[in-house]
């Protein structure tokens, strides 16, 4: 099945034309045919011999940008001056800067922000270390890190290869929590050298987002550093996965009447996001979960289990289910999918419970494309922004760290975690819910805003807050 044109693959052409008539129809009709899809052309009055225009077009891949601009180059009274792929232009210099907060117009703005001024600030703060989160950075700081050893759906492309994903991850921090987030991507070798360099580099932030480690590292990682830092440590391939499929999974039972105690629930991918979605769920009432990997069931007494998917074994398939995927999904009610493309069938999907829920999550492809499943699911949720119900960390994470930071946290709790899932699911009101709208809009800014103060509540109510968030 070849895939329709799309944003990301868009290309601009600059293009002058003969003016006389037929000529911008020969252009569409050229581009269309050779199946690329007009998204923008710049508004314009014809006068004089010719025109110049800048025409964008969607296209499916790189090599259909470049079966366009063929086409383009061969049509009759029109010159190709030039053209550039979107996506890399975007990009180009980063997507991200440092604005300065203060001015520094003159002297005295001078002796206030630097010196001498700045000394009696670095002062208090080296007496009461406490007063960096009000007088620094630290109060709205995060740092993203990876190794880039995991990049959803490049796999090891290393650190800077991993540059451009921390960079729009930053980007959607600001945007949509207004937290000032920077990319930190090491060149390391170990997960011990991920945890010492975090530890060194703490002093700066007042969070870290861990992102694209490998596990079983990342768990170490985590695990390392939550232990030896007093600021939110949170590693959004799991939790942030985890949270926002509960808030899906609880806005699909709305749909389907279904109780959360009574699900049969099939996980297939017990990595970091799995192993994370299995805690929560559990932690949301949850009692009946097989997680399956590239081996099978995960159950107690497997051998070569790691020490985090043994604690998953130890904690879910009480029936002790083995067997491969399709043996595991008789009778399910749920399938959550964070593996890899198509390992579900029709026929899995055929055998499952009546009115199944299927989030089929992993990216760019799914576990079964939506399109397969018709009428066999109650409700189908993916990862993709091309299909209803995009099940999608950014409805999660800005809004999480925005509660942290407010609430000067020490820890990200379960709690908190729960609460931010509770607050995402009720950003979808009773008359907005339907089976193909079970999540809110990822570009609606007051999720964000619910979620954080959800989160900062949470955060006094677990006593992880050095301080009491004002009603």
């Amino acid at each position: 099945m070849s895939k329709p044109p799309a944003t990301q693959y868009s290309i601009s052409l600059d293009v002058t034309l003969d003016n006389v008539p037929g000529v911008l129809g020969r252009l569409c009709t050229a581009i269309g045919e050779a199946g690329g899809n007009i998204f923008a052309i710049e508004g314009f009055v014809a006068k004089g011999k010719e025109l110049e225009r800048d025409i964008v077009v969607n296209c499916s891949s790189v090599e259909h940008q470049a079966e366009i601009v063929s086409a383009v180059q061969a049509t009759e009274g029109v010159t190709l001056e030039q053209w550039h792929d979107r996506t890399f232009r975007m990009h180009e210099g980063g997507k991200i800067e440092v604005l300065s907060l203060c001015p520094v117009g003159d002297a005295d703005d001078l002796s206030m922000a630097y010196t001498p001024g700045v000394a009696r600030v670095c002062k208090a703060i080296a007496a009461d270390e406490r007063l960096a989160d009000v007088y620094t950075i630290r109060k709205n700081t995060v740092a993203i890190v990876s190794d880039g050893s995991a990049v959803l759906g490049l796999g090891n492309i290393g650190p800077k290869g991993a540059m451009p994903v921390m960079e729009g991850k930053a980007l959607l921090f600001k945007e949509f929590g207004g937290v000032d987030a920077f990319p930190i991507c090491l060149d390391v070798s170990s997960p011990e050298e991920i945890i010492e360099t975090v530890i060194r580099l703490a002093p700066t932030f007042g969070g870290i987002n861990l992102e694209d480690i490998a596990a079983p590292g990342a768990f170490q990682v985590e695990e390392a550093l939550k232990a030896a830092l007093d600021i939110p440590v949170f590693h959004d391939d799991q939790h942030g996965t985890a949270v926002v499929t509960l808030a899906a999974l609880e806005n699909a039972l709305r749909i389907t009447g279904k109780k959360m105690a009574d699900l049969n629930i099939v996980i297939s991918g017990v990595g970091a996001a799995g192993v994370a979605i299995g805690k929560i769920l559990l932690g949301a009432g949850a009692s009946k979960i097989v997680g399956v990997d590239s081996k099978g069931a995960v159950y107690d007494g497997r051998e070569g289990l790691n020490a985090w998917k043994q604690w998953f074994a130890e904690n879910t398939n009480p029936d002790g289910k083995q067997g491969a995927l399709s043996d595991v999904m008789h009778g399910a009610d749920v399938f959550i999918g964070v593996s890899a493309p198509d390992v579900l069938t029709v026929d899995d999907i055929g055998n499952m419970a009546a009115d199944p829920i299927v989030f089929a999550m992993a990216n760019p492809d799914p576990e079964i494309r939506p399109e397969l499943v018709g009428d066999l699911v109650a409700v189908m949720g993916t990862g993709r922004s091309d299909y209803p119900n995009q099940i999608n960390n950014v409805l999660a994470f800005p809004g999480i760290f925005r509660g942290a930071l407010d609430a000067q946290a020490t820890d990200i709790t379960e709690g908190m975690k729960l609460a931010a899932a509770k607050a995402i699911a009720e950003s979808v009101t009773d008359d907005m819910l339907s089976p193909t709208n079970i999540m809110p809009s990822v570009f609606d800014r007051e999720v964000s805003m619910a979620v954080a103060k959800a989160v900062a509540a949470a955060a006094i109510a677990d006593g992880v807050s050095r301080k009491q968030i004002p009603g």
